[in-house]
């Protein structure tokens, strides 16, 4: 018979909307303790408002002490940390690269890849403590294929898998698994920020012929949270309607 899932403390960056809220939903509706991260913190404590057992944070997820003194605030609020989903992001400029500006580049490395690492570090020194650890990191099928006109949000999704792979594969002989997840697009706020054209563009690369749902992506990502997931680790889990080419 299958156990049930031991309730854990879950911390969601970007947790209050796009993939983020979805996930968190998902997450406490299982019985954990969710701790929602936002650069606004209004609207990361409405979201936590609607859920049982959540709570808002505002944390600036670039800012390495900020996440990691936020770190420290869920521990003392809700308990030892036990899973971690790095959902903030953001597509950045969508220029041609000979004109790419350079302000753009380092704003989304910085919230795309440099807050993952944060995030991540803050995140197994926690859960290092205890012994054991579930880490999800929101990547995309940019990272493994490149999107034109998109080079920062595809050089930052690649960073993202490697950042994972290693992690993964040094922590593999500890009970902290670390995997990433690998969307094409899907139907979130997280569109708004594409040209029509764009957005035509990434639909016209999925097989299946659709945009992805976010509950679709939150199903997989709570898989990857749960003690079941225990033999996959440094992995990258595709949830793209066929578009993945490896």
């Amino acid at each position: 018979m299958q156990q049930s899932e031991t309730s854990r403390v879950a911390i969601i960056t970007g947790g209050a909307g796009g993939l983020g809220y979805p996930i968190a939903e998902r997450l406490a509706a299982q019985g954990h303790k969710v701790a929602i991260w936002d650069i606004n913190g209004e609207r990361a404590q409405a979201a936590a408002a609607k859920l049982p057992n959540a709570k808002g944070y505002e944390v600036d997820v670039t800012d390495p002490d900020a996440v990691h003194e936020a770190t420290a605030r869920v521990v003392s609020d809700l308990g030892p940390l036990g899973i971690l989903v790095t959902c903030a992001g953001h597509n950045g400029p969508l220029r041609e690269f000979a004109e790419y500006p350079l302000d753009g580049w380092r704003f989304v490395m910085s919230l795309n890849l440099d807050a993952v690492f944060h995030c991540c570090q803050a995140a197994v020194r926690e859960m290092l403590k205890t012994g054991y650890g579930r880490i999800v990191n929101m990547a995309s099928i940019a990272g493994k294929e490149g999107n034109p006109n998109a080079v920062a949000y595809s050089a930052s999704k690649a960073g993202v898998i490697g950042l994972t792979k290693s992690i993964g594969r040094e922590l593999a002989t500890t009970s902290i698994r670390v995997n990433c997840v690998t969307p094409a697009a899907i139907e979130t706020e997280m569109l708004e920020q594409l040209t029509p054209e764009f957005k035509a563009y990434v639909t016209s690369k999925i097989p299946v012929g659709r945009l992805g749902r976010a509950e679709e992506v939150a199903a997989l990502v709570c898989w990857l949270t749960s003690e079941e997931c225990s033999f996959s680790t440094g992995a990258v889990f595709d949830v793209s309607g066929g578009r993945a080419t490896y």
